[in-house]
């Protein structure tokens, strides 16, 4: 067991102090991770914050876990990498945001090391230092609800259950976003037996079965209170008699934490493990039980803000949003437009009309001010590809295998183009040439003007992405699972592979492209060489298209959560849970994020928080996406309507 008196607690100053045998700091360790500095100390070696020499455009930092081998008798040196082995297997098995991501594991002389996802920020009990008094009970709530939820992850871990065995405060990290992160899985287990273990774990964390080597989930479930009532009460369990928590009540010692909140934590402080919550699972649901009167309220309590000064005058735009703060379910469209079919594809602005492809086979210019029929073009199958405008030409694929070139004001043909099979893909406008990718395996590019084959490569799989071009690359996904990118006459530039197919078109930001991928991933690749700058793993499936807007990348998933991720560090700034499927791809427009649902929701939400600003319910699932036009919002649904919606 770990015992710390009160000269060795752990506080930043202690961990930052140079130890024997450390690396400095410019060395670089398996020819790829530069020493930038030390992040902490522990008994087996130290972590450090280091930088992936393989991203020479971008600062991709990571950190390195040190396992240094001191010992010199064979049975204990493979016990030690054995141990520090499984830290890497069971990190490598793990896919919850709050876990960090392990990338690479390496030895190096009487070295190994872990190269993980780096996570900016401190730690709970050096906040709690610095704090000096208790934590305000209802920033505690979240965090412990953050911190149950990753624990309920490892307790329903397949195939075996993992408990972490050493909760704490100083193993759980508030980020840079102010999101819970959990660290150093030295001591998790994956319970496969019922055989009694070793003694391991801290001091007045650690329930009374893991002093006899035993532990299991409600072992956490009482690592988690012990560390929740530290949190409340600033009373380190370390410096008081082992399993006293009942001598020292919440409430008497922080009056504002309420009743039952206080009772949750004190049934996991029970003695007898069978008196507690039997997993984190249970007690994360007690947790959220606990938190929904309080989110009730903090969700009611905008609705004020909604109201007009007495005088006032406001067009039908701002009265329907100020309905919308007031009530975010009262959304009502300015005009819907009904088509004879399911609408997937984006609508497209041009001029003073929005155009959109339906699949009934028409392509509809409506008035942008009435919602009026002005025009429609008729392709010989459905179009589920997304119309783009370019010099007063629209161009749009088709299932009938054909690209079209119609004129804007008049909706009459300027040129088809035929391909070999069904068209799905957007085109992307640019430099000239129509870019586009299609069921027959080919990514072509058309001279625009006159409907010319300028070239095409067979890809190998279908291509359902949309391209993105950069810097004379072309970029796109395709259903064999791999990112490719082209040189702009046709020439393989690299290719990305990922697990499962990429419907995803990707976006091109600060020298990353950021796709997803069926394979449940949100990817950053360095768009000119190829590499790897960060994964982010979703609970599903990921066919939604990424925005990004000021260094955030905002992208939907089919675990149903709109994510929010840093672009340069792939951490996640905030989520938002839909009741369905997210296929649509985000819009940002002003302060918020638009999105559709398959539970047939358009969603906008604050763009900070990821808090809901209104919803509006149309008459089907909502796949495809919005495009924004003054203070409208535009988008289409399986309902067969075009809605404009108040921005």
């Amino acid at each position: 067991m770990e015992r710390l008196t009160t000269r060795q607690l752990p506080g930043r100053s202690e961990r930052d102090r140079p130890s024997e045998g450390q690396l400095p700091p410019g060395t670089v360790v398996q020819g790829r991770y530069q020493i930038v500095g030390v992040l902490g100390v522990g008994g087996m070696g130290s972590v450090y914050q280091a930088r992936d020499l393989r991203f020479p455009s971008v600062t991709k930092l990571c950190a390195l876990k040190e396992m240094l081998n001191r010992a010199t008798e064979p049975h204990l040196r493979k016990l030690i990498v054995e141990n520090f082995e499984r830290e890497a297997n069971i990190l490598a098995t793990l896919d919850h945001p709050a876990v960090p991501d392990i990338s690479d594991y390496f030895s190096e002389d009487n070295r190994s090391f872990l190269v993980m996802e780096f996570v900016g920020g401190k730690n709970l009990e050096s906040l709690l230092e610095e704090a000096e008094e208790p934590f305000p009970a209802d920033k505690v709530l979240i965090w412990a609800i953050q911190v149950s939820e990753v624990l309920a992850y490892l307790h329903s871990h397949k195939p075996d259950p993992i408990v972490f065995r050493d909760m704490k405060p100083s193993n759980i990290m508030l980020d840079l976003h102010d999101r819970i992160r959990v660290i150093d899985f030295g001591i998790a287990k994956a319970i496969q037996s019922k055989e009694r273990g070793t003694m391991i774990g801290t001091e007045g964390f650690s329930p009374p079965e893991q002093y006899r080597g035993e532990a299991g989930p409600a072992s956490d479930v009482y690592a988690w209170g012990a560390t929740v009532h530290a949190l409340l009460t600033n009373r380190d369990p370390r410096l008081e008699p082992p399993f006293s928590f009942a001598e020292r009540p919440i409430r008497e010692l922080n009056p504002d934490v309420p009743p039952a909140f206080d009772a949750i934590i004190t049934r996991t402080l029970s003695y007898d493990a069978e008196d507690r919550y039997p997993s984190a699972i249970e007690l994360s649901e007690a947790l959220k039980a606990l938190a929904q009167p309080s989110a009730a309220a903090a969700v009611s309590a905008p609705a004020a803000s909604a109201a007009v000064a007495p005088g006032t005058v406001q067009t039908r735009t701002e009265q329907l949003v100020a309905a919308y703060q007031a009530d975010a379910d009262n959304a009502v469209p300015l005009w819907a437009f009904q088509c004879e079919d399911e609408i997937r594809s984006i609508p497209c602005v041009v001029g003073d009309k929005v155009v959109v492809g339906a699949y009934d086979n028409n392509l509809y210019a409506i008035d942008l001010e009435t919602g009026e029929f002005a025009w429609k073009y008729a392709a010989e199958a459905g179009i589920a590809s997304s119309p783009k405008h370019s010099d007063g030409i629209i161009y749009f694929g088709s299932i009938d295998e054909r690209l079209y070139a119609v004129r804007a004001d008049t909706g009459l043909k300027a040129w088809t183009y035929q391909a070999g099979d069904s068209i799905y893909a957007s085109p992307t406008v640019d430099s000239g040439h129509v870019f586009f990718g299609c069921d027959d395996r080919n990514f072509c590019a058309i001279n625009a003007k006159t409907g010319r084959e300028a070239w095409r490569v067979d890809i190998g799989a279908r291509i359902r992405s949309s391209a993105a071009v950069s810097e004379d690359l072309v970029y796109f996904g395709a259903e064999d699972g791999v990112v490719h990118a082209l040189e702009m006459g046709g020439k393989p530039k690299w290719r990305f592979p990922t697990k499962r197919a990429v419907t995803s078109s990707p976006a091109v930001a600060d020298g990353l492209v950021v796709v997803g991928s069926q394979d449940w991933s949100v990817y950053a690749i360095d768009a000119v060489n190829g590499w790897s700058a960060w994964r982010y793993r979703t609970r599903h499936s990921v066919v939604s298209s990424p925005a990004v807007h000021e260094g955030i990348v905002y992208i939907g998933s089919a675990d149903g959560t709109m994510y929010a991720i840093d672009l340069y560090t792939g951490l996640r700034r905030w989520g938002y849970d839909v009741e369905a499927q997210i296929t649509s791809s985000p819009l940002v427009y002003r302060d918020a994020v638009y999105f559709g649902s398959i539970d047939g929701y358009v969603y906008s939400l604050d763009i900070r928080k990821g808090g809901l600003r209104w919803r509006f319910k149309s008459e089907g699932p909502v796949p495809g996406s919005a495009v924004a036009y003054g203070d409208l919002i535009l988008i289409g649904s399986v309902d067969g309507k075009l809605y404009a919606l108040p921005a």
